[in-house]
């Protein structure tokens, strides 16, 4: 055993760094995130590593109660803090202690615990709660979908407020565990593998469990009655689908559809690089909506999207996200382009291996498509601002982008970034910026001109621009009348409804 002789002078050191900040070092944390788009999402003052939700819901009253434990690690000292919710909170504990809260703004839980918290310290927080989801809104909207037979979470930016509480912005990412209790007879579908399933006087428990991290608005909760189906990709990851009993004239072409997951999920891992997470699968309820979200591991499909037939494309676009959206993330909700431009861009890639237009017919179709006094060159995809996120130039300029960048830097190092960029962020997020800076390293050339252009002017790229990438000039000549490529309708379909405008945002 070796002591160690300390002198007064160190001892004094020493002694001074655990004396505890004073209560005036403690300030509450930010009740958003810092994201210009959306100042009030998210909150500051900590990061969460893992939620395990504990719910148990009644299809037919859509009354749904729950316990969320929430692991997290301040990043501040910290006086108080807040969660994104909306449903009813009937008691708060901040490492087992009982905690004081109360309602601010139109979404905002603050929470005050018994003891401040220094920076850096563990912090486990538990709310218990309940209320009726679908009896709640804030700016106008809700994002929590009734079915008859159950109900939806699936939105986007958005949607955990309706069913838990949360820092609910892509830059805060965890881990889950959802066990969800329904009537027996009902199921309950969630994100990642299911852990275990089991009955007990007349309600059934789904444990399901996401391993990897994962952004708020990519959980999703579906209860209602389903057709399940299980299989495996190539690679051995699991897939689950999901489709409502009740879907009538369109199940056939949603099952058509959605069972092509495995086979789309291994084509695009040639692309993409390795899947990315430890399930697969997809699920389509029967909800009034009409648009899809790529919820992770199990996207979210709305019964409309298949009134014409099976869309193989649609399948493409959201299990793409799985690379560019899920597991590497935005840092901010302006560098969506990051996640719509490439999923657009994997349906065009799909095109061409189906012999239905190639990358370059679907890039000059949609340049020569849109004049230069047409707003759709107005809406810059690099920061195309909150009211046009979702608009159709973020895909399909956002998508001639890729194309252009693919002509200027060659296959080689084109076809490397499209891989390389989500194995070097995996489990992360980025910006838009970050990716840039990416592509000139692996092409060697300088992007900084050729990215202004294509992603942050309002205005479509002159002859000269489009010349360099191959893109016809003549195709915008108000006399020219474009090839419209077969794929088009199906890819056009997918990206009209995938957004949603919202009043407030």
């Amino acid at each position: 055993m070796h002591r160690r002789l300390i002198v007064p002078g160190v001892l004094a050191a020493s002694l001074m760094l655990v004396i505890p900040a004073s209560a005036a070092d403690f300030t509450p944390g930010a009740p958003g995130i810092g994201d210009p788009y959306y100042p009030a999402y998210g909150n500051g003052g900590y990061d969460v590593s893992h939620y395990d939700l504990k719910i148990g819901y009644e299809p037919t009253t859509d009354l749904l109660k729950g316990t969320a434990t929430i692991l997290a690690t301040t990043t501040q000292d910290l006086s108080r803090f807040d969660l994104d919710f909306l449903l009813d909170v009937s008691d708060v504990r901040v490492n087992g202690a009982e905690a004081s809260f109360a309602t601010s703004g139109q979404h905002e839980l603050q929470i005050t615990p018994a003891a401040p918290l220094a920076k850096g310290a563990p912090v486990t927080v538990v709310v218990r709660y309940s209320g009726v989801p679908s009896t709640k809104s804030a700016y106008g909207f809700s994002t929590w979908h009734r079915t008859p037979d159950g109900a939806v979470a699936a939105d986007e930016p958005e949607s955990a407020w309706w069913w838990y509480p949360s820092n609910d912005h892509p830059l805060d990412k965890a881990t889950y565990d959802v066990s969800v209790s329904v009537p027996d007879g009902t199921q309950a579908i969630s994100n990642g593998v299911l852990q275990s399933q089991s009955s007990k006087l007349g309600r059934t428990t789904f444990n399901w469990r996401e391993n990897k991290p994962q952004a708020t608005y990519l959980t999703t909760l579906a209860v209602g009655r389903f057709d399940i189906t299980t299989a495996a990709t190539a690679a051995g990851v699991p897939i689950v689908n999901a489709y409502s009993k009740d879907l009538g004239d369109n199940y056939g072409a949603a099952r058509a559809s959605v069972e092509r997951t495995g086979e789309v999920a291994d084509w695009l891992s040639g692309y993409f690089g390795r899947y990315p997470f430890s399930a697969l699968g997809g699920y389509v309820p029967n909800t009034t909506t009409g648009y899809a979200l790529e919820t992770q591991t199990r996207p979210f499909y709305s019964p409309k999207q298949f009134a014409n037939g099976s869309n193989v494309s649609l399948i493409v676009h959201e299990l793409a996200h799985q690379w560019y959206g899920d597991s590497v993330s935005v840092k901010g909700w302006k560098d969506i382009w990051l996640n719509e431009g490439f999923a657009s861009y994997a349906q065009w890639l799909w095109s061409d291996g189906e012999g239905d237009g190639s990358t370059q017919q679907l890039a000059d179709y949609v340049y020569a498509s849109h004049p230069a006094d047409d707003a759709f060159w107005t809406v810059k995809p690099g920061d195309p601002g909150p009211d046009h996120q979702f608009d159709d130039a973020v895909y399909d300029r956002g998508a001639l982008a890729l194309q252009a960048l693919r002509n200027k830097i060659g296959d080689t190092a084109f076809f490397r970034i499209l891989k390389g960029w989500p194995a070097g962020h995996a489990y992360g997020n980025a910006a838009v910026p970050d990716f840039e800076k990416y592509a000139e390293q692996v092409s060697g050339k300088p992007l900084a001109a050729f990215f202004d252009t294509w992603l942050f002017t309002a205005a479509k790229p002159a002859a000269p621009a489009a010349a360099q990438v191959r893109i016809a000039a003549a195709g915008g000549a108000a006399h020219a009348r474009p090839v419209r490529p077969r794929s088009w309708t199906q890819i056009e379909q997918t990206h009209t409804a995938h957004g949603r405008t919202v009043p407030g945002h």
